[in-house]
């Protein structure tokens, strides 16, 4: 199974409960895992991170929060996210709002940008990043 797709441990862990396996033997094998490098922690995060990020065009805070759910140490989660280039990191969450505004219906600009954003904190991007996207000429020239 590790050998076939990125797992860490605690993925490892819940699997291994839900067969019933001891936890001493959980232990063991969890231990075997990790010094034949069949689980590794810091590559398995660079692989979340980066399939994350390219393919479900998820922000860094989501990214981060899921992480932390999966028990990934912050020092290997901060040292991934910063491996994402700020320039095409902008780049995804400009496209991300010029698609979503396609199907955005509102009164007014002030309406559509406020679903715009909820839409984007959604995605797990910062507010500081939406805004420089919203505020860019570039999204100002979108069409509706």
């Amino acid at each position: 199974m590790c050998s076939l797709s990125e797992h860490c441990l605690q993925e490892m862990s819940e699997k291994m409960n839900k067969w019933g396996i001891p936890k001493e033997a959980q232990e063991n094998i969890l231990k075997k895992l990790k010094e034949e490098k069949y689980i590794d922690e810091e590559r398995f995060c660079r692989f979340f991170v980066h399939d994350k990020f390219l393919y479900n065009k998820w922000g860094k805070m989501k990214i981060a929060k899921e992480l932390r759910c999966k028990r990934i140490s912050p020092h290997i989660i901060e040292k991934q996210l910063e491996q994402i280039d700020a320039d095409e990191y902008s780049n995804v969450l400009k496209e991300l709002l010029k698609t979503k505004k396609k199907s955005i219906k509102g009164k007014n600009e002030y309406e559509i940008n406020g679903k715009l954003i909820r839409f984007a904190l959604g995605k797990g991007f910062d507010m500081e990043t939406i805004r420089l996207c919203i505020n860019t000429d570039e999204y100002e020239s979108m069409d509706s």
